[in-house]
């Protein structure tokens, strides 16, 4: 994957994103399923995006277990399952990101989840999503 931050790169992240989100909302284990589901009723036409987000979700399923530890070890008072489903899929994918795409710099990574916090977080989400994932970037060296 190309380590742009924005254009298609962000519609990669922002789909990836809401998959994952469909997934919590109906508790389906594997986001392949919610994703096959997300395609059919928001398709996408461009295939890059559609094979950047695909990618995006199964490196979290793939390796959601270290990821949700990650997060909860530098989330300060709270666990992953008492977290908004946005905050906690934002925080999935780019910790994701943080550990398995060395081509994309970290202030990208965080940039984006950032930005993508304040489209479909809370008001609070996108401090929320900073502090963790900057925490998170420093725990694994990056």
């Amino acid at each position: 994957m190309s380590s742009d931050g924005g254009g298609a790169r962000r519609r990669a992240r922002e789909r990836a994103l809401q998959a994952l989100y469909q997934s919590d909302q109906s508790a389906s284990e594997g986001g392949s399923d919610a994703f096959e589901t997300y395609w059919q009723h928001f398709g996408e036409d461009d295939a890059p995006v559609r094979t950047m987000a695909e990618d995006l979700v199964r490196g979290v399923q793939n390796h959601r277990g270290q990821i949700d530890q990650l997060i909860e070890a530098s989330s300060k008072n709270w666990r992953i399952d008492r977290m908004s489903r946005v905050d906690r899929n934002i925080l999935r994918l780019a910790t994701c990101e943080l550990l398995l795409s060395a081509e994309v710099p970290r202030s990208v990574v965080l940039n984006e989840a950032i930005e993508i916090a304040k489209r479909f977080g809370a008001e609070g989400s996108a401090a929320f999503v900073n502090g963790v994932l900057d925490r998170i970037a420093d725990d694994i060296g990056r």
